[in-house]
């Protein structure tokens, strides 16, 4: 992927990121890392509302299954053209 246009958050992740650990691991793989993680690494205390959040959206009670909405998601990031 890309690199990203804030590089300072890309370079310094939170020693204590769960996610700096998640993106280590996916490094070492070669597979793409969304860069939303760099972000989630960088400030984890600024974004666990924001990781709640989608994970209720994605994950909580719904009449459309948790992969109903994934699809949904994958779909419109398309149209967008932006990865997902």
């Amino acid at each position: 992927m890309a690199p990203m246009f804030l590089r300072d958050v890309e370079n310094n992740p939170d020693p204590k990121s769960s996610y700096q650990k998640m993106i280590e691991q996916m490094q070492a793989m070669g597979a793409p890392i969304s860069q939303i993680f760099y972000l989630f690494a960088f400030k984890p205390d600024r974004t666990k509302f924001l990781e709640g959040f989608t994970q209720g959206v994605m994950r909580g009670p719904s009449p459309l299954s948790p992969g109903w909405r994934e699809l949904i998601a994958a779909f419109t990031s398309k149209q967008n053209r932006c990865p997902f």
